[in-house]
């Protein structure tokens, strides 16, 4: 059987151009003489529409978008994902659900059983999970199509409705008794740099286990925080993988299930430039879908705001990209240099503020309140807002998106002043440790420096206050990112972490400044998420909660 396996990038709520997308690959693949042609779950309105979905409207335009789609579909089948109505009137509204058409009409509907309610996910909220179990008939083969479930090993088994006695089988299992002879996955896989090779690793593992060739098609492009990367694949009953699509990118592959062709897979990647490729396809699809053009941000010759500004000419071009220095009495001869460097190396428009006269008349005003007490974080917090308003200034007087440069070593203990470097519209490195932000910017130096040394090899300050350097305040960025991705990503408690042998000193410190500063994170700007568990829709946290652990 020859399959199409349509990786696209789809926009939530765009049903024009999710359907002129899905019909011209249909198009394309009767072009190519497939039998079927594939696309990923709830392609039709995207991924994921969250309280969209109860919206009358929003499930009316996705049945006039089938209604569209199912009208080319003749001399070819077509497997689709969209939401449905739940006929029965039992239980949730509606389905996620694989729409199987041929002939011009929907022979069969098949809902999704096993529905994520851990991380990001929160599909239990409008989706009733599926109960009963078919395979289906097509050229003399008997297809199993799953929904993103045969991804589910990867998935925490204790946070899951899905997960619960009534549910604790998989379609897998179940379809597997009616002597299938493929399984077509289709899913909506985000791009977690710690977990993605496990995706792999558990296809290949259920194609094993079943003895049953596998067709998985996932989806790529960004969806504000989420970031879905591709990589759709063809793995034979034997657990090779056969076909492999692009990572980061959409494509179109027909293959033939009854053919031993040599193998077509992608090459491995370092996992920094895995998330350097998500960041940029992150910032792409945020402004392209938003429908915004151009970006500022403050340039202060450290190591993020040079990152972030060298990802955002490459994702929107240097011509989009307005960036601001403004140094005070604090900031040293070498980071204005610097910044200027980058500036000039990106050739993107920069400008100079020079914010210390600004800074003073807001202490004048405050000396009389302040009483001659000394200075401390109060005034340090003033340069960061005052910076802070000048780029919002900018911002709104241009037109240019502000990004936020803030790392999640920041983000996690507090590091950052609210309505003031914690401003934007965008963060691009809020799930990025400050370990990895310092190899993205070697990453970025492979082939040319265009990040100038000296911003990667001094040592990381906020200038402002004299001689003022991140170490005074925080531990060693190489401990405290291994603590925090042990006590976010990994969910240790501070006596597991202090039991690998940290100090215990600095694990609680570590762990106290994390949940003492949680109301800060609650007025972040979105986060691109490139780990298993970012700050924003995906790690919860009450504000007010007595927690030390």
């Amino acid at each position: 059987m020859k399959i199409a396996l349509a990786q696209l990038n789809y926009h939530i709520g765009n049903f024009s151009l999710n359907c002129e997308q899905i019909i011209k690959h249909i198009e394309k693949a009767k072009t190519e003489a497939a039998d079927l042609v594939v696309f990923s779950e709830l392609s039709v309105c995207g991924y994921y529409p969250h309280d969209l979905l109860e919206r009358k409207e929003f499930i009316e335009n996705t049945r006039q978008a089938i209604d569209r789609i199912v009208e080319v579909c003749s001399g070819i089948a077509a497997i689709i994902g969209a939401p449905t109505i739940n006929q029965s009137k039992r239980g949730k509204k509606l389905y996620n659900s694989a729409l199987f058409i041929q002939n011009r009409e929907i022979k069969n509907t098949i809902h999704k059983t096993l529905l994520p309610t851990y991380d990001i996910f929160d599909e239990y909220r409008h989706f009733e999970p599926n109960k009963t179990f078919e395979v289906i008939d097509f050229k003399g083969k008997k297809l199993a199509i799953t929904i993103c479930e045969d991804l589910w090993d990867n998935q925490p088994t204790n946070n899951s409705f899905a997960k619960s006695k009534m549910y604790s089988k998989s379609p897998l299992e179940e379809l597997s008794k009616q002597n299938p002879d493929l399984v077509i996955n289709i899913a909506a896989s985000p791009f977690s740099f710690d977990q993605e090779g496990n995706r792999k690793a558990t296809l290949i593992r259920n194609a094993i286990e079943y003895k049953l060739p596998v067709v998985y098609v996932n989806q790529v492009g960004a969806q504000t925080e989420i970031i879905f990367d591709g990589g759709s694949m063809f793995i034979n009953q034997a657990g090779e993988v056969i076909h492999e699509m692009r990572y980061f990118d959409e494509d179109f592959r027909v293959i033939d299930t009854c053919t031993s062709e040599t193998k077509d897979v992608q090459p491995n990647s370092q996992a920094i430039a895995k998330i350097n490729k998500a960041l940029l396809l992150g910032i792409k699809d945020y402004f392209s879908k938003m429908g915004f053009k151009s970006v500022t941000l403050g340039l202060s010759g450290g190591i993020d705001s040079a990152v972030v500004a060298v990802l955002a000419a490459q994702a929107l071009g240097a011509e989009n990209v307005r960036v601001l220095l403004m140094p005070s009495k604090y900031s040293s001869d070498h980071s204005i240099t610097d910044a200027i460097e980058l500036a000039r190396n990106l050739g993107i428009e920069y400008e100079t503020i020079n914010i210390q006269s600004i800074v003073d008349s807001f202490e004048q005003s405050l000396s009389p309140l302040f009483s001659n007490l000394p200075a401390d974080v109060a005034e340090e917090n003033i340069q960061a807002r005052t910076r802070g308003v000048l780029l919002m200034a900018l911002s709104n007087k241009f037109g240019n998106i502000l990004l936020n440069t803030s790392n999640k070593s920041e983000c996690a203990v507090g590091y950052g002043t609210l309505y003031g470097d914690m401003n934007g519209g965008l963060s691009v490195l809020g799930d990025v440790y400050k370990t990895d932000v310092f190899n993205l910017a070697r990453y970025m130096n492979r082939h040319q420096e265009i990040i100038p040394e000296n911003i990667i090899t001094k040592p990381p300050s906020a200038e402002l206050r004299p001689d003022q350097k991140d170490s005074d305040s925080l531990p060693d960025y190489t401990i405290l990112d291994d603590i925090l991705y042990r006590y976010i990503e990994q969910n240790q408690s501070p006596d597991d972490i202090i039991s690998e042998g940290f100090d215990p000193d600095t694990v609680n410190r570590t762990a106290r400044m994390v949940n003492m500063n949680e109301y800060k994170r609650f007025q972040t700007p979105p986060i691109l998420r490139i780990s298993s568990k970012a700050f924003g829709f995906g790690r919860k946290m009450p504000l007010v909660a007595k927690y030390n652990g």
